[in-house]
């Protein structure tokens, strides 16, 4: 089982200007080698540059450039063309798909905030010896780091990542442990439906409400992001004291509601994972979900549109992605995984349709957001613990058709 781990880090302030180097001059090395594939293709009669070819050019480019790409790891160098190459194995496999493909684009030096070292030991080493709550992980052209262990690290580490939130700097660690115990048996199954007026529904009539912390924090981010609109677009480096700090502020409300998300995700999930042996939820598509409506050309008047509703289903992209059903679905399975839990995602169509005693299927069944009440036997209750019900259902049925 593979876990992962995130330390926040303490560098000093020749740390922190030597990490600021190392992200930079990784940016340097991906977009290099972007432009040699542009050049390559476009100009070499449609010559594909593969990741071998790139990789065997590190010798020789950090041989001419000691000062800046001899300096780091070689693995991480490495780590940072795989990046490169999986962007364009994505990019090929949409075209082939018939997706929206998106050429992979020039990292600017604000936009490239990771390096990866794929080995433990090589260019990089985990210190495990305990100090307290402060540990160490030494980099390549940087040194021995203090990182801030707020919990044990379990298993072999197998991999170190360098991350920089805002001006903050993390370290994320992936490691390889056995499968934990799981947790004593309870006997209790449970389905859930997301949404957005209560954030769960559950089978048992229960609801946990939604936090919202998107739209609690709009009005500061509106203010500090005026603040920043004020000032003209410059460089990260050339930006002004008061400039800095505005920026600043807005990226610090957006962690914050970041991290107040993935608390609340981690809680939810913790006490699902706790009470209940199997869960059963929707399997749902946000991505489709989130698309913004067509436009709607007026065959009366050419160069205008008809309304398409664009506002309103703005307004509810938004509250979904505020919701963050993704993160929470993703935490749901892992946390489960290491509970010895079974979660089963199936088919959200015509759950809070369905009536829970009669079969009848309807959209009338759901006169309003809140309200079931059945066109066929009456039967009335919560729209979303109709919904909760159905998807158990359809859980248990899929779970005991699926081969052991």
């Amino acid at each position: 089982m593979i876990r992962a781990y995130k330390f926040l880090m303490r560098p000093t302030v020749r740390q922190e200007q030597a990490l600021g180097e190392m992200l930079r001059d990784h940016c340097s090395l991906y977009n290099g080698a972007l432009q040699e594939r542009r050049d390559a293709y476009r100009h070499v009669s449609k010559t594909s540059v593969k990741y071998g070819m790139q990789s065997a050019q590190l010798k020789d480019i950090r041989a001419v450039d000691p000062e800046r790409q001899g300096r780091w790891s070689f693995s991480s160098q490495q780590a940072t063309l795989r990046r490169l190459d999986k962007a364009f194995t994505a990019f090929f496999r949409r075209v082939t798909s018939g997706d929206t493909p998106g050429y992979p684009r020039f990292r600017g030096v604000n936009w490239f905030d990771t390096v990866d070292f794929p080995k433990d030991g090589d260019g990089c080493r985990w210190d495990s010896t305990p100090h307290g709550t402060v540990t160490r992980v030494r980099l390549q052209g940087v040194g021995h780091v203090k990182v801030n262990r707020h919990r044990p690290v379990v298993g072999r580490v197998k991999t170190v990542s360098v991350k920089r939130e805002g001006r903050r700097w993390f370290v994320v660690l992936t490691a390889e442990r056995d499968q934990p115990d799981p947790l004593p048996a309870t006997g209790s199954v449970v389905g859930i439906d997301l949404g957005i007026a209560s954030f769960l529904a559950d089978s048992n009539g229960a609801f946990v409400p939604n936090p919202r912390h998107g739209r609690r924090a709009a009005v500061k981010l509106e203010s500090a992001q005026q603040a920043v609109s004020r000032f003209p677009r410059v460089r990260r480096d050339k930006r002004t004291r008061n400039h800095q700090r505005a920026v600043d502020k807005v990226a610090g409300l957006h962690g914050k509601v970041r991290r107040q998300r993935l608390d609340h995700a981690h809680k939810t999930a913790l006490g699902l994972v706790r009470v209940h042996d199997f869960i059963a939820h929707e399997d749902l598509k946000i991505r489709n979900m989130t698309r913004s409506p067509a436009s709607k050309p007026d065959p009366d008047q050419p160069g205008t549109f008809l309304p398409n509703g664009s506002a309103a289903k703005a307004g509810l992209n938004r509250s979904i992605s505020d919701a963050g059903w993704g993160v929470f679905l993703t935490i749901l399975h892992a946390k489960a995984e290491s509970a010895g839990r079974e979660v089963i995602a199936v088919d959200p169509r015509n759950t809070s349709r369905t009536c829970p005693e009669c079969g009848h299927v309807s959209a009338e069944n759901r006169p309003t957001q809140e309200k079931f009440h059945c066109q066929s036997c009456g039967h009335t209750a919560h729209a979303d613990t109709v919904g909760a019900l159905n998807v158990l259902r359809a859980g248990l049925v899929r779970r005991d058709a699926d081969p052991a």
